[in-house]
C-alpha cells in the first residue's frame, strides 16, 4: 500500500510546501512540518500537542481507540501475566525480553546498586517533617547529580547502563525514605534478598523493633501494577524527561524534572482524587445520587478514575489491575471495608448505566490503583511517588532512545504572541 502524500497550500500565494510522511510501525502516519515556517513564515499551532509527533520511539505503542498498549510490541497483558516487574524493565530498557542469564545478570545488578549515599540521610531530615513525599522524590533525585557527576558523554552505552541501573534500583529506596521521614519512623536498609517490589515493601513498613514478613500477595500485586506503570509513551512526565534531557543536563535532574511533572493532580495525582472522591461520597447508598450529579452537566461533578484521554474506548490496564484487585482484597480480608465497598459499588453501577457506557466511560487503572494501594496500607500522599517508582523504568528508556539518537536538537517549541503591539517606553512622570 503506497503512502499518500501531503501538502500545504498558501492561498495568499499559491505557494506549496510538502509535508513528508513518517511512517511507523503501526498507528498513524506523521506529517514533517519541520520546514513549513522557513518556507511560509506560519507556525503549526497545536495546544497541548494533541495532535503532534514530538519524537520517534520504538518503546511503546497506545492505539487508543482500539485499546491497544504494546511494550516493545508485546501486549501489556501478556507481560503481565507471564513476566515480572524486573523482566519488563529490561525488556523496556534493551528492547528485547531477556534470557534466563540476562535476567539474572539484570536482576543482580540492581540489587547491587539499592544503596543510597549516607549523607542523603541528612538531606530527608532537612525537609519539614511534613512534607509531600512526592517534594522530597523531586529534591532527592536531582541531588543524585551531585553524587554521580562522572557521566561526561551521554552517547557512550556503558555509561547509559551504569546511569539506568543505580536509578531504577535506588528509586524504591528514596520514595521508602520520603515515607519513613513522613511518618517520623527510621530508615530501613534494602535487603539485596528480596525481589525489587518485596524489597519496597520492606523498606517503607519494616521496623528495627520487629521482624517484619514481606506479603507475597501484596508484593505480586505490587509487581502487576509497576508493569502497567512501567511507560505510557509520549505522556507529560516522559516529554518533560525528553525535553529538558534534549540540553544535555545531567540525566538525574532530567529524571527530577519527571517526577516534578508527575506530581499534578491531573496526571500521576489522578488515584488520589479517586480517594478523595469516595470519601466525599461518604456512603453506598449515595452512589446513585452522586453519580446523577455526574450526569447533570450544570452540577459540575466529575466522576473520577472513569475514562482516559488516550483510550477512547477502555483502559487496557484496568482489566489486568481489576483482577489483582479483586484478589488483593479476598486476601486480605478487606471486602468489606466501607471506603473499599463504596468503591466497588461505584463500579457496579456505573459499569451497568447506558449513560457511561455510551461514553465509554469505563474505570481505568487509576480507579483500581487507588483502590489497591489503600488495601496494602500505603497512605494517599504515596500513591504518586509508587506511580513515580515503576514510570522511572519508562523514564530512563527514553531518555537513552533521545540522548542516542544522531538527530537530538535541543527542544524548543514555538508560541503564537498575544501580548502588545510594538511601543515606546514613556517617561515615568507620563505613566
Amino acid at each position: 500500500m503506497s503512502t499518500p502524500s501531503f501538502s500545504l497550500v498558501n492561498n495568499a500565494n499559491g505557494e506549496k510546501i510538502d509535508l513528508p510522511p513518517v511512517s511507523g510501525t503501526l498507528g498513524p502516519v506523521g506529517l514533517d512540518v519541520g520546514k513549513v515556517y522557513g518556507k511560509m513564515d506560519v507556525f503549526t499551532y497545536d495546544p497541548g500537542f494533541s495532535s503532534t509527533c514530538s519524537t520517534k520511539s520504538a518503546i511503546t505503542y497506545i492505539d487508543g481507540d482500539q485499546g491497544v498498549l504494546l511494550y516493545r510490541g508485546y501486549p501489556v497483558a501478556q507481560l503481565a501475566e507471564q513476566c515480572s516487574f524486573i523482566e519488563t524493565a529490561y525488556l523496556v530498557l534493551n528492547g528485547e525480553l531477556p534470557n534466563a542469564a540476562q535476567l539474572q545478570s539484570f536482576d543482580q545488578s540492581i540489587r547491587r546498586h539499592t544503596m543510597i549515599n549516607e549523607s542523603l540521610k541528612m538531606f530527608f531530615n532537612g525537609f519539614r517533617y511534613d512534607s509531600h513525599p512526592m517534594s522530597m522524590l523531586t529534591g532527592v533525585v536531582g541531588s543524585l547529580s551531585a553524587f554521580y557527576n562522572d557521566m561526561d558523554d551521554h552517547k557512550d552505552p556503558r555509561q547509559q547502563e551504569i546511569f539506568a541501573h543505580r536509578m531504577i534500583a535506588k528509586i524504591p529506596t528514596i520514595a521508602a525514605a520520603a515515607y519513613k521521614r513522613y511518618f517520623g519512623q527510621p530508615f530501613m536498609y534494602p535487603q539485596n534478598h528480596l525481589d525489587y517490589c518485596s524489597n519496597l515493601l520492606h523498606m517503607m513498613f519494616s521496623v528495627p523493633a520487629e521482624p517484619y514478613e514481606v506479603d507475597p500477595v501484596a508484593a505480586k500485586a505490587l509487581d502487576v501494577l509497576f508493569i502497567l506503570h512501567a511507560d505510557h509513551e509520549q505522556n507529560a512526565s516522559t516529554s518533560t524527561v525528553r525535553m529538558a534531557g534534549s540540553t544535555g543536563t545531567n540525566p538525574y535532574a532530567a529524571i527530577a524534572s519527571g517526577i516534578a511533572a508527575l506530581w499534578g493532580p491531573a496526571h500521576g495525582g489522578a488515584n488520589e482524587a479517586v480517594l478523595k472522591m469516595l470519601s466525599d461520597i461518604g456512603d453506598v447508598s449515595k452512589v446513585p445520587e452522586f453519580l446523577q450529579k455526574v450526569k447533570d452537566k450544570v452540577a459540575g461533578v466529575r466522576l473520577m478514575g472513569f475514562g482516559h484521554r488516550v483510550y477512547k474506548n477502555f483502559d487496557p490496564r484496568a482489566t489486568i489491575i481489576r483482577e489483582q484487585c479483586h484478589k488483593v482484597l479476598k486476601h486480605l480480608g478487606k471486602e468489606n471495608d466501607p471506603q473499599l465497598e463504596l468503591a466497588l459499588k461505584l463500579e457496579e453501577i456505573a459499569l451497568s448505566d447506558d449513560y457511561f457506557k455510551e461514553r465509554k466511560l469505563y474505570p481505568n487503572v487509576d480507579f483500581y490503583s487507588g483502590i489497591i494501594y489503600k488495601a496494602l496500607g500505603i497512605p494517599v500522599n504515596m500513591f504518586t511517588p509508587m506511580f513515580a517508582v515503576a514510570r522511572t523504568v519508562g523514564w530512563v528508556a527514553h531518555w537513552i532512545e533521545m540522548v542516542s539518537d544522531p538527530s537530538l536538537r535541543i527542544a524548543r517549541p514555538r508560541q503564537v504572541y498575544t501580548g502588545a503591539d510594538v511601543r515606546d517606553v514613556a517617561e515615568i512622570g507620563k505613566r
